[in-house]
């Protein structure tokens, strides 16, 4: 029988560097930010792609209060940093008004590689991102719940977007950062494989022709993490506000050990065809909890609250058993609410017909998204 997993949990965050003044996107970041930030908080902090992005990550956690205190204390400390060189932080995945061709990279080998490998897909790159590892140690099972866990990735994406904008215009989807994204390689919903060995063997192939150097370079929405013993979920817009990332922490977490459950008990997940989960995908990423999502058994689309719902219910003893009830059902507060990209929608609407021009507007939804970034961190 295959030992409970420890179903620690990690979550790394990148946020956009923005000038308080124009609230435009940076340049190139201050020379001694970067250090002090360190100075401050370890490795627990560091570059990104873009000079204008910085990235954070949690300790290794037992509990979802644990996980909060610390994500806290991280946008606190790199926000305070930010401030004392006329910056702020915004936890956002796309940056309402900046301009991709404007921005300088990180001056780093693994950098300097991907613009060269890449070329004007990257340059693109101005998005950032929420993962969320989840400790599994036994690498046959990781491999499983992967094409397990698939099935609510496209739930997940819908309940953390934040990037309805790119370049000044309102895209009409509610994470345009996934229409960036998938101009990557490697990226989308994962393969399926029956075991640990022969996910192995596929990477093997691209690293021996010399694609890739290692397995960090396949960037799908779900992968087993190739430096932790975790489960690394990807599809996720980071959030502007910590306590939804708390709630889709919460949900992906007791997903797993649901599936772990089953597992136990000789039953599994049905496991659908990527042609299923890819159309929800791209119902999350163009609508996020507006239309609903397909209920593959049902064959119908069910409006996302109802979806919710029903989830919460076949979690409720894996959030009794992390004592995260509170965090599972505020995903219903997201559903009833709506996310980060609503609250940009709604804010640069409300401005235009306050008066404001397009350029006034967007500028008021970065301060929305300055404000709401260091909410609960004092």
């Amino acid at each position: 029988m295959i030992k409970e997993p420890s179903f620690t949990i990690g979550i790394e965050e990148e946020y956009k560097l923005v000038d308080r003044t124009s609230r435009n996107l940076i340049n190139q970041m201050p020379e001694r930010m970067l250090a002090e930030c360190q100075r401050r908080l370890g490795n627990q902090v560091s570059p990104e792609y873009l000079q204008c992005q910085i990235e954070v990550g949690t300790k290794i956690c037992t509990s979802l209060g644990e996980a909060r205190s610390d994500l806290n204390l991280l946008r606190k400390t790199v926000g305070e940093v930010a401030a004392e060189h006329g910056l702020a932080i915004i936890a956002s995945s796309t940056h309402p008004f900046g301009s991709p061709g404007d921005l300088e990279h990180t001056p780093r080998e693994r950098y300097n590689q991907l613009a060269d490998d890449l070329q004007e897909v990257v340059r693109r790159l101005v998005i950032s991102g929420m993962h969320i590892h989840v400790g599994i140690e036994d690498d046959d099972l990781r491999t499983d719940l992967m094409g397990q866990v698939s099935y609510i990735l496209p739930h997940l994406l819908a309940l953390s977007t934040s990037s309805p904008f790119w370049r000044g215009r309102d895209t009409g989807l509610k994470s345009y950062r996934i229409s960036i994204w998938d101009g990557m390689p490697r990226t989308g919903l994962p393969e399926h494989f029956d075991s640990f060995g022969e996910y192995q063997r596929h990477i093997e192939v691209l690293v021996r022709a010399g694609v890739i150097e290692d397995a960090t370079k396949v960037w799908w929405d779900i992968r087993p993490s190739d430096r932790y013993p975790t489960l690394e979920m990807r599809i996720t817009d980071v959030c502007t506000r910590v306590e939804d990332a708390m709630a889709i922490a919460a949900f992906y977490r007791c997903w797993l050990r649901m599936l772990f459950r089953l597992r136990r008990s000789n039953q599994r997940w049905r496991r659908y065809n990527n042609f299923l989960v890819a159309e929800n995908r791209w119902r999350a990423h163009r609508y996020g909890i507006d239309a609903g999502l397909l209920d593959f058994g049902r064959g119908e689309i069910v409006p996302f609250h109802e979806l919710m719902q029903e989830a919460i219910a076949i979690l409720y003893s894996d959030a009794v058993y992390f004592d995260c009830v509170e965090e599972l059902e505020h995903i219903t507060t997201i559903a009833r609410r709506g996310t980060s990209a609503h609250r940009q929608i709604a804010t640069y609407n409300e401005c235009l017909k306050s008066g404001m021009d397009p350029s006034e507007a967007l500028q008021m939804v970065v301060d929305q998204l300055i404000e709401e970034t260091q909410e609960g961190t004092e």
